[in-house]
């Protein structure tokens, strides 16, 4: 399918990796994040500025949305993380990743089903972290949701023709990953654009058996 694609966190590295990728393919862009901002020179994509935690901002961002045509896509970039083990874990931290991961999703989710034809696509964010290995507690757990919710809305939106898919990053390849990767790590870490060619494939029509699927794009990280 061919059209417009909602892109939440959008102008993050993955999320300008994304946009690049999409665009170069001819689809049309609409970039929310909190700034608004869109990186330059990309034609066909439209920065939406928007708090995606709140519910009432998403739902003003889509009437926005609508303006711009009739959306087949969404991309469920935006998310946070904070390190620490559960001592470390408090209200605000847990409240901002729960927030960030998974009432980010949800909100848009919800707008953009509402919208879609038969046939469209939902790719989420989750991580390696939210189905093995250790890692900070409050974000593996925040990302273990946003698996689940994929897993549920996958169900939820099949008799919709909607389809609902999860990618599995490890360590991306990100000038802030590499402020604090070693050497060694930093070479294993996994390109944001080749993780923005599985997104683009989960939302073409070659993807049309797949829905509700976990993908790791752990690379060797």
């Amino acid at each position: 399918m061919t059209g417009l694609v909602v892109v939440t966190g959008a102008a993050g590295a993955l999320g300008r990796a994304v946009l690049a990728d999409l665009t170069a393919r001819g689809r049309t862009v609409v970039a929310l994040d909190r700034d608004g901002a869109a990186p330059e020179a990309l034609d066909d994509v439209h920065p939406i500025a928007v708090d995606l935690a709140d519910r009432a901002s998403v739902l003003a961002a889509w009437k926005r949305v609508d303006e711009i045509g009739t959306p087949s896509g969404l991309v469920t970039l935006a998310g946070g993380f904070a390190p620490g083990r559960l001592a470390d874990l408090d209200e605000d931290t847990f409240t901002g990743l729960w927030e960030g991961n998974v009432s980010t999703l949800l909100w848009s989710a919800q707008q953009a089903a509402s919208r879609m034809p038969r046939g469209s696509s939902i790719v989420t964010v989750g991580s390696k972290t939210a189905v093995a290995g250790k890692a900070p507690v409050g974000h593996a757990a925040s990302k273990a949701a946003v698996v689940r919710v994929t897993e549920l809305l996958a169900d939820e939106l099949r008799p919709a023709g909607i389809r609902v898919n999860s990618v599995l990053p490890s360590v991306l390849d990100t000038p802030a990953n590499r402020s604090w990767l070693s050497p060694e790590s930093a070479a294993k870490a996994v390109s944001t654009a080749a993780v923005a060619k599985v997104i683009a494939f989960l939302l073409s029509d070659d993807a049309a058996p797949i829905s509700g699927a976990r993908i790791p794009v752990y690379g060797d990280s």
